[in-house]
């Protein structure tokens, strides 16, 4: 993020999209775009910008933009799709550009391949009977597309008894586990998502009848069997599990599934330090949802009548010092240790919940892998502020369940020692695991301060981060604003 100047906050573009100015520049009216006609509009004083199909004229937006102009610029007359993904496809473009909203891209049309490779369909289907064609067709294109998924065939089954639904999916994949597996019901929508790295597969069916609330999800691990059981409302055969959804019965890459949502309810809110504090989200009762470690969620908030996200890495209620997950954290809830900024619209909307007030929460989403630090012997933690909230279940994981690892080190970068969140937890988790090492650098420290003082740097960086032994696995993880991970990179 850069600063922004003055009178350019979140809020103020809100209000400028809402005070009837000509953003987009048209006077109202929506043009189809030629690629020629976008590549024109590539200067700062005249911007468009394609996502997905749609063309903004972003030029209004360039002041009020977090990350600076520079980085619109960088699509700047031009299909901006995979840059915008890559950044924060999170974003609601469509809700926070609407006024900006020049109009659609231009079909192009498509030649007709020339040559022998146009006649490959025409030969095939010529071998093939007249009623059994459009047959033919289909399980060609299907072989086709499943082909592209490394043959990885996924399917379901259901089955019913007086009282329960019981829908079986079948992964065929060994190592599947509670993590993979994301289940929704809500008002007779049955929403079953597959986690298969990049990639996903969905059951999604508007029910044939009501079902009760709460629901349940077994999982075969070693055979890759998820059933998903549901409780009837009423004691009736049903003659179909319901009507398939748009995307039901599919396998795509999950960037390309969208994000999907569920209304979460505040249960608590604790302060942390002076201006951070842990809420506490309660699952529907009719979701099946764990968070990986190192995997965040976004929340999303109508403010000003503007949807609003932002992400967040979940953390555990506390840092359990026996090494093992708090008895009564059960996957029912989300925590989020959230700092409350007195500028902020998208925190100080947060912090005026009620308890029992709702939050619509993501599917989680995120590269880091277990395995990472399976495979290492030495782990170093760089964390600045709340950057400290994906390392709390990394923690946990480490020193749970990678017995390699013979140094687990938190270099733990803030202000003052006001700003430490959660500083005697991590002194007694000092006291509990001899492999566990923190050191605390301030940054504006007080006269009392006896510990290390400065900002990141590699001479700060190569007095901490030193090898267990000469020849160990390493890895090293950084997390806190842009400026602090990109110095610790480097």
């Amino acid at each position: 993020q850069v600063p922004l100047k003055p009178g350019r906050s979140l809020m103020d573009w809100i209000r400028l999209t809402k005070s009837g100015k000509d953003l987009a520049g048209l006077k109202g009216k929506l043009i189809e775009v030629t690629e020629d006609e976008l590549a024109k509009h590539n200067k700062k004083e005249d911007c468009w910008i394609c996502i997905r199909g749609f063309v903004y004229n972003v030029t209004p937006y360039m002041e009020y933009h977090p990350g600076g102009e520079d980085e619109l610029m960088k699509a700047a007359g031009t299909d901006g799709t995979d840059l915008f993904d890559q950044v924060h496809r999170w974003v609601n473009y469509e809700s926070m550009l609407k006024e900006c909203l020049v109009g659609r891209m231009a079909v192009k049309p498509i030649a007709a391949p020339k040559g022998e490779g146009c006649c490959i369909y025409s030969v095939f289907l010529q071998q093939i009977p007249e009623d059994k064609t459009i047959l033919c067709m289909r399980t060609f294109i299907k072989s086709i597309y499943f082909s592209s998924l490394c043959f990885l065939f996924y399917s379901y089954d259901w089955f019913q008894t007086d009282s329960l639904i019981t829908i079986v999916i079948y992964t065929k994949q060994k190592d599947m586990n509670a993590e993979l597996v994301i289940v929704d019901c809500q008002d007779k929508r049955l929403r079953g998502e597959i986690i298969v790295d990049d990639h996903s597969y969905l059951v999604e069916v508007d029910l044939d009848h009501a079902v009760q609330e709460d629901l349940a999800v077994n999982i075969a691990e070693k055979v890759g069997k998820v059933e998903i059981i549901l409780k009837k409302k009423d004691n009736i055969h049903w003659k179909m599990l319901g009507q398939p959804l748009e995307h039901h019965n599919t396998f795509i890459k999950c960037k390309d599934r969208g994000l999907f949502y569920r209304k979460c309810k505040l249960v608590s809110k604790m302060e942390v330090t002076h201006d951070t504090k842990l809420f506490c989200l309660m699952l529907p009762k009719s979701t099946h949802l764990r968070v990986p470690t190192g995997q965040h969620v976004y929340l999303k908030q109508i403010i000003a009548g503007t949807e609003v996200v932002k992400p967040y890495t979940p953390v555990l209620p506390f840092l359990p010092l026996d090494f093992k997950e708090p008895s009564h954290y059960d996957g029912a809830h989300i925590y989020l240790m959230i700092k409350i900024y007195s500028c902020g619209l998208f925190t100080q909307a947060l912090d005026d919940l009620q308890i029992g007030n709702y939050i619509s929460v993501s599917n989680p989403e995120g590269n880091f892998k277990k395995s990472q630090v399976q495979t290492s012997e030495d782990l170093f933690l760089l964390a600045a502020g709340t950057g400290f909230t994906p390392m709390v279940k990394l923690l946990n994981f480490a020193l749970t369940e990678v017995s390699c690892l013979r140094m687990v080190k938190l270099i733990f970068f803030n202000k003052t020692d006001d700003d430490i969140l959660w500083r005697n937890q991590l002194e007694q988790l000092v006291l509990k695991d001899e492999r566990f090492e923190v050191q605390f650098i301030l940054s504006q420290p007080t006269k009392d301060w006896v510990g290390k003082q400065g900002k990141i740097s590699s001479s700060l960086l190569s007095e901490f981060v030193k090898r267990s032994r000469q020849d160990s696995k390493v890895l090293i993880c950084i997390c806190g604003p842009t400026p602090f991970a990109e110095q610790g990179v480097q």
